[in-house]
């Protein structure tokens, strides 16, 4: 892609499934890459696997002082910021009603709550500086309504409509985007469903099969390149066709 060697970019749960398929791919472009994620072992394996790292920083995207000192040791390690990729995000499959007011806070602290913190640090360095690009990670869970996942979507529609908000207030300096995956096999994914229901969702994605980390981090790539240079303000799907007609809100 164009434009992205030497940049300076930010992964947030970026020490495992997407989030580790983007650092590379950022890698792969010259760029240069930090990944801030809670997980203290997966930070310890993503340093071997990912060893052109700048640095690996543990970091609760939900708490503020952990997201203050987290820049703070990235103002040192990189000396400002090009692009933030902030992908940090949980999800637990329960029912609706047997959501408890401390579950809701948990997902809505880490995947919107953690967004907006990690946003509006890295907004700031980089109006402060020569402009940049935030890509924030939605989900089709914001766009449709899928059954067992009542909080974690309420959460990706939030994340979706403050990208569209911080695009029109930081522009022209920052440009926002969001990335909207559908079924991507990430180790949460598999954590969460059973290899049969795995094969299940597969038959109903029109291309036959279910997406791949590092496809993701090709969308995050151009989003964040000089080739999508006037794109702000959307949310961009991948998702191999499954909610074109409506497949996902059949449960």
């Amino acid at each position: 892609m164009r434009g992205l060697a030497g940049k300076r970019v930010v992964i947030t749960g970026g020490a495992r499934g997407i989030g580790m398929s983007t650092a590379a791919r950022f890698l792969e472009e010259g760029a240069r890459v930090a990944v801030l994620d809670r997980d203290e072992e997966a930070l310890l394996s993503v340093k071997q696997e990912l060893p052109g790292l700048s640095c690996c920083i543990r970091c609760d995207v939900s708490k503020v002082e952990a997201v203050a000192g987290a820049f703070a040791e990235l103002d040192d390690a990189l000396g400002g910021l090009d692009v933030l990729v902030n992908n940090a995000g949980i999800s637990v499959r329960h029912r609706f009603l047997d959501i408890t007011p401390q579950e809701w806070r948990k997902v809505m602290g880490v995947n919107l709550d953690g967004a907006f913190l990690v946003a509006q640090a890295a907004a700031q360095r980089m109006l402060a500086g020569d402009g940049g690009v935030i890509l924030n990670m939605g989900s089709t869970n914001g766009l449709m309504g899928y059954p067992l996942y009542a909080d974690y979507n309420a959460s990706k529609a939030g994340i979706i409509d403050l990208t569209r908000s911080m695009a029109l207030e930081l522009a022209p300096k920052v440009r926002v985007n969001a990335v909207c995956p559908g079924f991507i096999l990430t180790p949460m994914q598999e954590a969460e469903y059973t290899l049969e229901k795995r094969q299940a969702y597969a038959g109903r994605i029109p291309l036959g099969r279910l997406g791949k980390p590092e496809e993701v981090a090709a969308l995050f790539a151009f989003l964040a390149s000089d080739d999508a240079a006037f794109i702000t303000g959307h949310y961009f799907v991948i998702d191999g066709g499954e909610i074109a007609g409506g497949l996902a809100s059949t449960g």
